[in-house]
């Protein structure tokens, strides 16, 4: 029997931080083939993102094997390809790519999954079934990624008119999609348990010699997502402060720059999923310090469920997504301010690391694993189907 196919248009590159996509992705597997699609690259696309093949001015797509069941292609693009004029060229030569790709494979999909606002949806015939999945609420975080905000709603809008499953990260981007006349299935993020599974037999990383033994930590971005008065609360406190994760350049440079020059301050720098444990393994809580803003709030942090995995107690920013997490978990610690999330820091850091509390964190994050979030969309892509053929017969 042909295994099934599910085209996924990522918003992400696959070597990217290993998001919400990617995970889904992997756990989709389980259920049917995968082909992912990197966001298109062209010539003026930095090294490290490009995964092309081809030499000198000979640029084409490349697709490779990720695993029996995964396939990743990079579609390729005009320079400038989010440019006025060129824009409109980008989208139908990635169409055309993964046309091709699935052509030389002999397959076709079942399903197209969107993880973003660009032109994917509706374009593959009868019997395939779109689906839009939001991550985020891209329109609300349009500021933060410098893209201009009608072109996200134009998007958007065309989008949800083809979409014949919606998939919202929160009930808030839900209630805003309800508006558009669809209605939503809410899918929060979900955790893989089994990648922290080994925390306690890794050798922890070192760090600089006389930094404190008590240690925050921080897994992800340091970008406008943060609330930066929250992590210079805790580094006022003395406990050490180690940020795992790229920087964003243009975030507050002066001030971050101040901040990772203090001696309890450690920031490593970018580093891959697969090597994360020896850095969790030094947390004593993880930090979830997202800033008080319309995406924040629409938004579902991957990082407190990962955290709560690697059996460490966790202090978040009093995010919906995180309350709605508190009332069925409630070791998680919300706090306010600055100085609130400092003495929740130091609350959680003075705690014992009891075996019981540790295996109630994992427990709790398992039931949350990307697994079952994968199974649940198997359920509603089966129930869209039975939809859209007794549409068809009507």
């Amino acid at each position: 029997m042909t295994r099934r196919l599910a085209v996924l248009v990522s918003g992400v590159p696959w070597d990217g931080v290993k998001g919400s996509e990617r995970q889904l992705a992997e756990a989709l597997t389980a259920h049917t083939d995968v082909l992912w699609v990197d966001p298109p690259v062209s010539p003026a696309t930095p090294a490290r993102y490009r995964g092309l093949a081809g030499a000198g001015r000979q640029w084409r797509p490349r697709s490779r094997p990720v695993s029996d069941r995964l396939t990743r292609l990079t579609p390729v693009a005009l320079p400038g390809l989010s440019r006025p004029g060129v824009r409109s060229t980008t989208w139908p030569m990635v169409r055309a790519q993964i046309r091709r790709e699935l052509r030389e494979a002999r397959r076709w999909p079942t399903v197209v999954i969107a993880c973003s606002t660009h032109d994917v949806l509706g374009r593959w015939g009868e019997g395939v079934t779109n689906v839009l999945y939001g991550t985020d609420d891209w329109v609300a975080g349009a500021e933060l990624m410098r893209i201009d905000v009608s072109q996200l709603v134009a998007g958007e809008q065309r989008n949800l008119a083809n979409a014949d499953l919606v998939l919202a990260v929160g009930p808030e981007l839900a209630e805003r999609w309800r508006k558009s006349g669809v209605e939503p299935e809410v899918f929060p993020n979900g955790v893989d348990p089994d990648a922290y599974a080994a925390i306690d037999s890794v050798t922890p990383v070192e760090l600089p010699p006389g930094f404190p033994d008590k240690i925050a930590g921080l897994c992800g971005q340091l970008s406008d997502r943060i609330d930066l008065r929250l992590l210079e609360a805790v580094a006022d406190t003395g406990v050490g402060l180690l940020l795992v994760g790229p920087r964003d350049p243009g975030w507050q440079p002066e001030r971050v720059d101040a901040l990772l020059a203090r001696d309890n301050v450690h920031h490593t720098g970018p580093v891959p999923f697969e090597r994360l444990l020896p850095y969790l393994a030094r947390f004593g809580v993880g930090l979830t310090p997202y800033a008080d803003t319309a995406f924040n709030r629409a938004s579902f942090p991957l990082k407190t469920l990962e955290y709560l995995a690697a059996g460490r107690p966790v202090v978040s920013t009093d995010l919906p997504a995180s309350r709605r997490l508190q009332n069925q978990f409630r070791e998680l610690e919300i706090t306010g301010d600055a100085d609130s999330f400092a003495l929740g820091v130091l609350d959680a850091l003075a705690g014992s690391p009891a075996q019981a509390r540790v295996a109630a964190r994992r427990e709790f994050a398992r039931r949350h694993s990307w697994a079952a979030r994968a199974a649940r969309l198997m359920e509603l892509l089966d129930n869209s189907d039975r939809r859209i053929l007794r549409e068809g017969t009507t």
